[in-house]
Order: structure tokens, then C-alpha cells, then sequence
């Protein structure tokens, strides 16, 4: 394991106003983690982000789906055949994301883990899956067949074969419980970066804010807007234009529609900005599927939300609380 964190270890070190901005990116969670933290020298900031490290890896430890001993997989290998007492932070976990499955009717939804991988995105696919295939990769999905005990604290899948998954909102958890407990450790300012589940608090120790650019869609060079981070902030985009696949002429993206088992499409990319990232990363994820018009519908009803969306003809939406001329560059 050391091996693995050195390949992937890269340290910056600088000093400004006698703070020192430490940032360490490394493999954790089986993705991409900048953590970038403000402190009063290298020692203390280099110990922080080994904490940060030890939390991030304690939640992969709990909710990781591909671990044999982790609750996550015991509650899967269970389904269909008796409720698994969990820990209250996964039972929550879990509770959150149906509360997510629920508001967006499905398009978001952690049983998702069950689904058949039938669309491939590695170039091996040359034509289109059978409408038969397409239904029945689906089949053992549904929040609607997962049973909270709340009083008993167990998780049950109703469904043999059923499993639930955290993959859409698990990074942006890990994110918002380090940021938690670097915050309670009295660490002023920061930045957890799980690939792309951005979680910030504080300032620049220039006094600026913090600054999130967002990736042009139809160019991946350049950046169409960057949004400051103000106190406790995350973003998160959910992108549909860097995994895909063409077939007879039409681009099928990546991200699947939970309930039909068909890719998403319309949207290229939807960022939303919020207090928190796992809240931000379902929301985001939902969106993509849900479309522009019902998507910002949604997010229009949570005011402490921002919302903008990019469409595969390229043209830009927002939620109704920011105004993009504002950010556009």
C-alpha cells in the first residue's frame, strides 16, 4: 500500500503571510484526492493531511461496495434473504441517498450497484444492445425494494441479487467528513478534492476566496466560468463528454438512467454548488438524467443551491439564484 500512495504522491510547498499552503494528491477510494491544506508551518500541515488521509480511508473501509468485509457488502450478499444491522453512520448514509432516489423519482438511485454493464465505453461496442438486454439490465434495481429499520438499525434488499452502491455520492461524503474533522481540529482553511467533489472552507491565506473553474464541454481546454467558494462551500460537476460511445451516428454517454437503463442525454455537463458535496454530487448526478427543464426545476426548490447546466448543443442554464454573466469568462 505505501508503494501505491508514493507513485501517486505529489507535495507543493509554499508560504505566504507565515501560513503555509501544503497540498498532497494521491489514490485513495480507487480515485484521485488533492488535499490542500492552510497552516502555520510545512510539520503541521503535512500531519493534518495524514489525518485527512486516515478519515477518507476509514469511510472507503466502511462503504466500499468491492471489499468482501465491509458492511456495504455484507448487506449485498444478503438480499433477498434477511435484514444486516449496520452502523448508524451508513444507516444515515443510506437514508440520505433514498431521501435523494425519492425526490428525483429515480434518477438517482444507490441500488444502482445491481445494474448490468451492458454499455461498454472502452471501444469495444459496436452496436446497440437489444431493447430485451437494455430492460433486463435493470431489472434488480429500485430504491423502492430497500427497507430501513430504523429502530433496529438494519439495512434489507428485498430483491435477491439486489445491491445498493455509493459510488455517485460516496467521495463527496469522505469529502464533507474530512472538511468536518479538519474544521473541529481547528485547521482555518482548505481544499478536499475527490476527483472533481470539490469541498473548501476558509481563505487563501492572500485573504481571497477559494475559486472553482468549470470546464468548458466543448472545449476541454478552457474553463466557461469560475465561481469563488465562499465560508463552507462544494461544487460538482457531472459530465457526460469524456466517456461515451458512438453508435450509428449517436453519442451514448456514460451515465445511465437508473430506471430505463438507457444513457442520459441532452445534458453534457451540470454543476451544482452547495454546503455540502455528497448533496451536491446526487443532485448533480440526477440532473443529468432528469434533463434541463425538470432538472433546474428541482434545484430551484433549494435555495441553498446553484445550478448550471450545459447542453450537448453547447448552450448554458442556471438555477435561478446566480446569474452566469456574472462568473462567464
Amino acid at each position: 500500500m505505501k508503494n501505491v500512495l508514493l507513485l501517486f504522491m505529489v507535495v507543493v510547498f509554499t508560504v505566504c503571510n507565515a501560513q503555509t499552503v501544503r497540498k498532497r494528491t494521491l489514490m485513495l477510494m480507487g480515485s484521485r484526492f488533492d488535499i490542500t491544506i492552510v497552516a502555520k508551518d510545512k510539520e503541521t500541515a503535512e500531519a493534518y493531511i495524514d489525518s485527512a488521509v486516515t478519515e477518507i480511508t476509514r469511510i472507503e473501509n466502511l462503504i466500499s461496495e468491492w471489499r468482501p468485509e465491509t458492511q456495504v457488502s455484507i448487506v449485498n450478499k444478503y438480499a433477498g434473504i434477511q435484514p444486516v444491522e449496520v452502523d448508524k453512520e451508513l444507516f444515515d448514509l443510506t437514508e440520505r441517498a433514498l431521501y435523494f432516489s425519492k425526490i428525483t423519482d429515480g434518477a438517482f438511485d444507490i441500488s444502482f450497484a445491481a445494474m448490468d454493464r451492458i454499455w461498454k465505453y472502452d471501444g469495444s461496442m459496436t452496436e446497440m444492445p437489444s431493447a430485451e438486454a437494455i430492460k433486463k439490465s435493470v431489472e434488480k434495481v429500485g430504491y423502492g425494494n430497500i427497507i430501513l429499520d430504523k429502530e433496529k438499525q438494519t439495512i434489507f434488499l428485498k430483491k435477491e441479487g439486489m445491491k445498493i452502491g455509493f459510488g455517485s455520492i460516496g467521495k463527496g461524503y469522505a469529502a464533507d467528513k474530512t472538511r468536518e474533522l479538519l474544521m473541529e481540529k481547528g485547521v482555518t482553511a482548505g481544499i478536499i478534492n475527490a476527483s472533481g467533489d470539490m469541498n473548501t472552507w476558509g481563505k487563501q491565506p492572500d485573504g481571497k476566496p477559494w475559486t472553482a473553474g468549470i470546464t468548458n464541454p466543448i472545449n476541454k481546454n478552457k474553463v466557461f466560468a469560475v465561481i469563488p467558494l465562499d465560508k463552507e462551500s462544494a461544487i460538482v460537476t457531472s459530465g457526460s463528454y469524456e466517456k461515451y460511445v458512438m453508435l450509428n451516428g449517436k453519442r451514448y454517454t456514460h451515465i445511465i438512467n437508473p430506471v430505463t437503463g438507457y444513457p442520459a442525454t441532452g445534458l453534457s455537463s451540470v454543476t451544482v454548488a452547495g454546503p455540502s458535496a455528497e448533496m451536491a454530487n446526487g443532485f448533480s448526478t440526477a440532473i443529468m438524467v432528469l434533463g434541463k427543464d425538470i432538472g433546474l426545476s428541482l434545484i430551484n426548490q433549494f435555495p441553498a443551491l446553484k445550478c448550471i447546466v450545459v447542453t450537448d448543443e453547447g448552450a448554458l442554464f442556471s438555477s435561478k439564484n446566480i446569474d452566469l454573466k456574472k462568473y462567464k469568462q
